[in-house]
C-alpha cells in the first residue's frame, strides 16, 4: 500500500466519533500508515483501535494511548478534536471557558512533547479561539496551526444545491469568511450557480431576496441543524474536511477551502479567523479576499466578534494581553496576511 507519508499522525480526542471517524478517513485516504490515537477515555480508545484493526487496512500500524507524552513524541501532524461536545441549547461560544483552558494545556504540551510537528488542525469549538490559544502557547508559526473553518463554505454549497435543485459540483466558489459561528461573514460574490454568478440572480424572480435571507440562516445555523436532527454535533463533515485539511499539509492536493488562520496586518489584528488559504505542505499561505461593502463590512463584524471572544479568554486568564504574546510565542508580533 502506498501512503503519502509514513511520518506520525497523532488523532486527539481518538475515542469520540469526530475522532474515530478521522482515524478512519485517514487511512481510508492513504494518507499514512503511522497513527496513534490518544484520549484519556482508555476503554473506547481501545474500542476505536480494535474496530480499525478489524476493517484490515494493508500496512496500518495503529497504536493508541491515554498518556499525551507517549502521543505526542515524534508527532509530524496532529488533529486535535479533544474538546467537549456541543449539546443542544448550546452556541459554540458557550463552550469558551472550558475548551479554551483545554486548548492551553494542548499547546503546551505540543511545546514539550514535539516541538518539531510540522502541522497542527484544531476543530474542537470554538475553534477560532482553540486554535488562536494552541498556536500561542505551542510557540509554533502561525502557518503550522489551522482551524477548520470550511463546514460554513461547503453548508453553503448544499443549501444552494437543493434550493436550486442541481448538483452540488455545479455550485462553485461558495464562501464564508472570519468567524466559524453565529457571526460569520456569507460572502456571495464569489458564487457561481451553474456557471451564473450568484449575485445576478439574489433579487430576481428565480432567486428572491428572501430567499437568499434563508438560504444564510441555514447556513449560519447548519451545525445547530444537525444537532436537532440527530440529537448530536456534527462528526461525519468534520472528520473528512480535517482529513482533507491534513492531507494538504502532508503535501496533497492544496485544500479547496477556507482555512482558520491567524492574520495580523492593517486590518485585522492577532486574531484567528476563516480566510481564503494556500494550504500546502508549507502551511497555510493567506490570499487576498475582496467582496462587496456589504461583505466587507459584515467580514469586519465577525472580526470585531472575534475580538470579544478573544479578549474575554484574556479576562479569565487563560491568554495574556496580546502585548504580551510575543514572549511567549514570538512569531505572532509578525505581519500576516
Amino acid at each position: 500500500m502506498e501512503y503519502l507519508t509514513k511520518e506520525k499522525l497523532v488523532i486527539v480526542g481518538a475515542a469520540g466519533m469526530i475522532g474515530s471517524n478521522m482515524a478512519q478517513t485517514a487511512l481510508m485516504m492513504n494518507l499514512t500508515p503511522n497513527i496513534c490515537l490518544y484520549d484519556p477515555y482508555l476503554p473506547a480508545l481501545e474500542g476505536v483501535a480494535e474496530e480499525l484493526r478489524h476493517c484490515g487496512f494493508e500496512g496500518a500500524e495503529v497504536t493508541f494511548t491515554d498518556k499525551v507524552d507517549v502521543a505526542l513524541k515524534d508527532a509530524k501532524y496532529i488533529v486535535n478534536s479533544g474538546g467537549a461536545a456541543r449539546k443542544a441549547g448550546m452556541t459554540r461560544e458557550d463552550l469558551l471557558k472550558g475548551n479554551a483552558a483545554i486548548a492551553e494545556q494542548f499547546g503546551k504540551d505540543v511545546k514539550k512533547y514535539c516541538p518539531d510537528v510540522k502541522h497542527i488542525v484544531v476543530i474542537f469549538n470554538p475553534a477560532d479561539i482553540t486554535g488562536l490559544i494552541t498556536l500561542l502557547y505551542s510557540g509554533l508559526k502561525p502557518g503550522q496551526v489551522t482551524t477548520l473553518a470550511a463546514l460554513d463554505s461547503t453548508r453553503l454549497r448544499s443549501e444552494l444545491a437543493k434550493y436550486f435543485h442541481l448538483p452540488a459540483d455545479d455550485i462553485t466558489g461558495c464562501r464564508t469568511y472570519g468567524g466559524h459561528g453565529e457571526q460569520m461573514a456569507v460572502f456571495a460574490s464569489t458564487a457561481m450557480v451553474a456557471g451564473q454568478p450568484l449575485n445576478e440572480l439574489i433579487g430576481t424572480p428565480r432567486f428572491p431576496d428572501e430567499a437568499w435571507a434563508e438560504v444564510k440562516h441555514r447556513v449560519v445555523q447548519g451545525g445547530k441543524n444537525i444537532i436537532d436532527l440527530r440529537g448530536r454535533s456534527s462528526f461525519q463533515s468534520p472528520a473528512y474536511l480535517s482529513m482533507e485539511m491534513i492531507a494538504a499539509a502532508m503535501g496533497g492536493k492544496p485544500f479547496r477551502w477556507p482555512v482558520g488562520t491567524y492574520v495580523n496586518n492593517d486590518r485585522f489584528s492577532h486574531i484567528m479567523m476563516a480566510m481564503e488559504t494556500l494550504l500546502t505542505k508549507d502551511g497555510a499561505v493567506i490570499q487576498p479576499v475582496k467582496g462587496t461593502p456589504d461583505e466587507e463590512a459584515a467580514l469586519d463584524a465577525s472580526y470585531k466578534h472575534l475580538c470579544a471572544l478573544r479578549d474575554e479568554v484574556i479576562s479569565l486568564g487563560i491568554m495574556p494581553p496580546v502585548a504580551d504574546w510575543k514572549a511567549i510565542n514570538p512569531w505572532l508580533d509578525e505581519k500576516v496576511g
